[in-house]
Order: C-alpha cells, then sequence, then structure tokens
C-alpha cells in the first residue's frame, strides 16, 4: 500500500460566504443558529454557527484530492464538534495515518481541524478502503 502508519497530511480551508450560501442552497438548511445572527448571539455565539457538515465538505474533498492515489472509499468517518466555526474561518486541517490494514486494504486516519488560533475546532477518524 503507498500510505504507512505515520503517514502526516495537512490542509488549510477558509469557510467562504460562497461554501456557506451553497450549502444552504444545496440543503435547506435554514436553522436559525446557522442563519439569524441575532438567534446565534442570544444563544451565545459570537455570530451565526457554520454548519458542521460543511467540514464534512472539507474531508471528502481531502479523501477524494488529496491523497496520494485516487482509487478510494469513504468507508466511515467520525466528528466531534469541539468549538464553533465562524464564516470566513480559516481551518487548518491535519490527518494522521494510524491503522493500516493491507489485509483488507483499508486505512484509517486520525484527524483534527484548528481554527487561527491553534484551537481545535473538531476532530474524529476516516476509513477509507483501496478498490
Amino acid at each position: 500500500m503507498i500510505m504507512k502508519k505515520g503517514d502526516a497530511f495537512s490542509r488549510e480551508f477558509v469557510v467562504t460566504e460562497k461554501i456557506y450560501s451553497t450549502f444552504v442552497e444545496a440543503f435547506n438548511d435554514r436553522n436559525p443558529l446557522h442563519s439569524d445572527e441575532s438567534f446565534a448571539k442570544q444563544k451565545g455565539f459570537s455570530s451565526v454557527v457554520m454548519h458542521g457538515n460543511i467540514l464534512g465538505g472539507f474531508i471528502s474533498y481531502f479523501i477524494g484530492e488529496c491523497l496520494p492515489l485516487k482509487n478510494v472509499v469513504l468507508h466511515s468517518q467520525e466528528i466531534k464538534y469541539l468549538r464553533p466555526v465562524y464564516l470566513n474561518d480559516k481551518l487548518f486541517f491535519s490527518a494522521l495515518v494510524d491503522e493500516v490494514h493491507d489485509s483488507v486494504h483499508t486505512v484509517v486516519f486520525k484527524f483534527v481541524f484548528e481554527n487561527m488560533e491553534k484551537v481545535k475546532v473538531a476532530k474524529g477518524k476516516i476509513q477509507i478502503g483501496i478498490i
């Protein structure tokens, strides 16, 4: 297999207005926490909170476009949201190969998203299959 335990990958992402508005348009999730600034502030946030699955989209991009091979399929992903993410946040994504199972052609990554202040906003695991 091309990847081995300990291999590290990183990428920067920015939650742009286009990403946010396209997500809302595609999935019609207009929950007030994600769309109403005064509601979000009443709930203790500094602004509207970005949808958690925007981070899932960044993970999809990482798997599909940033790995050294293209013959992969996403088996599973687990995301734990630790802190809110806001519009125009720059996020630093890092993933580490945690397990490689040659016999069943799978790779497991541990990952983390950090904001510009180096605060973890999300973490989790991804399992891919090599097809």
